[in-house]
């Protein structure tokens, strides 16, 4: 809370006077002016103390700027303040797409690792080059009086680094002066940079920063000139093009930032008596110049919406008279249409025929290649096999030696049968799993067949069909054509097979994922769709029923008049009673089969209709359980934000109660400091007194 106006134990003779934090902005409340200020305590300058001089607190604030080591400062020399660049302050333009860099992300857990290829001795002489040209441009040896030596970068001193550090942060921020040792001064300053990194670097690793550890604080360096290259760069307006070049319109910020920055600088610069209204007199001016220059920049959107209505109004009659004098429209789009349809057909058509092509040629080429192969494994049995034969009969082998290896080949053929067998038993009971594979995959086929068969004949394939509406409903099995197996099993009776399962297997060794095989998502996106279809359909199928129930209904009356003209037929037709008689009993067996078919039928719509019933029934409780979903995660969400809303006021109110405990400790360590003074000045009176009676005894 009281510091002296001391040379710091590093990095030259920087001195400053602590001075009371000055409110930064308040734009919260319309009716409050924009600067407030409060007045300064007394000066204890000529005690050889400094001490808080002021303090202005306003709870309604929208933005506060804190130094590093807990309290604002302002520096008395020149009038230099702590800067507050690093502070959001709140928009008005609606969410962003983006996060500013000045914004505070969260942090992830634990130490965050470095990505950078610190350890890289290349990567160290690359970023120590860039750093030690970007010291040597910017003129670090005057403004720090020291030289730079290019072993400065692999063997630095302490000294080195902490005149590197210093003069880096003041490219950053100008104003700010340091008192303390530096590994005090560094932790705080890498949190309020927000360096990614800056839990990974201790205290003690700052005060002695040589050696296994320069690594780290290169790249703490690095990035800190990088960071000064991109606040020139956006000081300089070196990034206006590429907003604009990215749709976004910053000619606004441009002036608000400039408003503000002149006007924070005339209110830094007021006396220390200055009340609300000189602020507002003051900033008069400033608001006058931010109008005029939205009114420069709204005339120039004026005049290219004068230019886009003009070429508008242009080329809306130009669209007339194009409709005037081309041909109707509708014939064209019919015949592109129809031509749109058979380029579509032919490109399928085509596109078949081409894979087809690929398949059978790498087909081709693979069994060439397993050919050729297993030609030249013959011919090297073949060698082989004489070989071993001329070798044998040069050595002049004997009845004994060939009775003892008889013996021995009979030995390793029982054991290769044992082995042979139990060969047998694997590859058995891997063809049953490669059978059970296939019946397994043929079943998925045959099933994607009759899917495709029926959704041809109910119009949902091709995409152009009436019930497709532009959907691609037909279903295909994804499998590999090539062939996997046979290069690794050959030679043996089981890679004969093998050809069979090379539509098993996605490569050599591994098998497909069941999303793989098929090309359409049919529980989501098919199943609903489905459903919608069917719906359709059942209503089209409703009106086509009561349609036929009014057919039934006029067919009944046209059988009972037949039937009354048949009976008029039999009572003139007594000849022919006999083949009546018979064909009544013909009809007689015809409607007992009839009956019992209307039963068969009656008993599979009950069946249908159970079966639509469940279907219903459990379609509904996923809706509902959907919707209790839904309303779970909204109350959710809305205890979040309310829980949030929560926290940020209590957070408000503890800040505020603190910083109202820092200024009422900070005048009573005023007055007390006064006290001190005083009594030290009524100490040294009486003292001084006694000496000048002595004084004149001895005269």
């Amino acid at each position: 809370m009281k510091r002296s106006n001391s040379a710091s134990g590093f990095g030259g003779n920087h001195v400053r006077s602590l001075s009371g934090s000055r409110q930064s902005l308040a734009m919260s409340r319309p009716s409050q002016p924009i600067f407030s200020r409060s007045s300064s305590g007394g000066n204890l300058a000529d005690a050889g103390m400094s001490s808080v001089k002021r303090a202005s607190i306003n709870p309604h604030s929208a933005l506060k700027s804190y130094a590093p080591g807990g309290l604002p400062t302002r520096a008395s020399e020149g009038d230099q303040r702590r800067s507050s660049i690093y502070r959001s302050r709140p928009s008005n333009n609606g969410p962003m797409s983006h996060q500013s860099f000045f914004q505070q992300a969260p942090q992830a857990a634990g130490v965050p690792r470095d990505p950078r290829p610190l350890r890289d001795r290349s990567f160290q002489a690359r970023i120590g080059q860039e750093l030690l040209d970007y010291l040597v441009q910017h003129n670090f040896e005057m403004e720090m009086k020291h030289n730079l030596s290019q072993n400065i970068l692999k063997s630095p001193t302490q000294k080195d680094f902490n005149y590197m550090f210093q003069w880096l942060y003041h490219r950053i921020d100008p104003s700010y002066r340091f008192l303390k040792s530096i590994d005090q001064e560094v932790p705080p300053i890498l949190k309020q940079l927000r360096y990614p990194f800056e839990r990974g670097i201790t205290k003690s690793q700052i005060a002695a920063v040589g050696g296994q550890n320069w690594s780290t604080f290169l790249g703490l360096l690095h990035w800190m000139m990088q960071l000064a290259q991109m606040l020139e760069g956006y000081t300089n307006n070196r990034y206006d093009d590429a907003c604009i070049e990215a749709g976004i319109d910053i000619s606004g910020d441009h002036i608000i930032f400039d408003f503000l920055s002149k006007a924070y600088r005339d209110w830094l610069d007021m006396g220390e008596d200055a009340g609300d209204e000189d602020a507002e007199r003051a900033l008069a001016p400033h608001i006058e110049d931010m109008a005029s220059a939205f009114e420069r920049s709204n005339s120039k959107y004026q005049s290219e919406l004068e230019m886009l209505e003009a070429e508008n109004a242009r080329l809306q009659q130009e669209i007339e008279d194009l409709e005037k004098s081309t041909p109707d429209p509708r014939v064209l789009d019919d015949h592109f249409k129809i031509m749109e349809e058979d380029k579509v057909k032919f490109e399928e058509y085509n596109m078949l025929a081409q894979q087809r092509s690929e398949k059978y040629e790498s087909r081709i080429t693979v069994l060439q290649e397993e050919y050729d192969k297993l030609m030249e494994e013959l011919k090297e049995a073949d060698d082989e096999r004489r070989g071993l034969q001329n070798e044998v009969d040069s050595q002049g082998i004997g009845m004994s030696d060939i009775d003892r290896m008889t013996s021995e080949r009979e030995r390793l053929q029982r054991g290769i049968e044992s082995a042979a067998q139990r060969l047998e038993d694997v590859k058995k009971k891997v063809a049953e799993k490669e059978i059970e594979a296939s019946r397994r995959l043929d079943e998925l086929e045959r099933l994607v067949d009759k899917y495709n068969t029926m959704a041809y004949q109910n119009l949902l394939i091709p995409a152009s069909a009436e019930n497709a509406k532009g959907v691609h409903y037909e279903l295909s099995v994804t499998v590999n054509e090539s062939d996997f197996t046979g290069s690794v099993m050959r030679g043996g009776s089981y890679g004969t097979s093998s050809a069979g399962t090379e539509r098993l297997l996605a490569d050599s060794v591994t098998g497909y994922q069941p999303a793989h095989i098929l090309n359409l998502d049919l529980r989501g996106q098919v199943k609903n769709q489905f459903a919608q279809l069917r719906k359709e359909v059942s209503e089209r199928r409703a009106s086509a029923m009561d349609a036929m129930l009014k057919d039934h209904e006029l067919l009944d009356g046209i059988k009972e008049t037949i039937e009354d003209k048949k009976n008029e037929v039999e009572a003139l037709r007594h000849r022919v009673r006999a083949a009546e008689d018979e064909y009544e009993k013909t009809k007689e067996v015809t409607t007992t089969q009839k009956h019992a078919s209307d039963a068969q039928i009656e008993k599979m719509e009950k069946e249908l209709a159970k079966m639509r019933a469940q279907l219903t029934e459990s379609v509904q409780l996923l809706e509902q359980r959907e919707m209790n979903t839904n309303i779970e995660y909204e109350q959710l969400t809305l205890k979040a934000n309310a829980l949030r809303e929560e926290l940020h006021t209590e957070i408000e109110r503890m800040l505020n109660d603190v910083i109202k405990f820092k200024v009422h400790i900070q005048k009573n360590l005023e007055d007390y400091e006064s006290f001190v003074a005083d009594e030290l000045e009524k100490e040294l009176v009486p003292e001084e007194v006694p000496q000048e009676e002595d004084e004149d005894e001895e005269l």
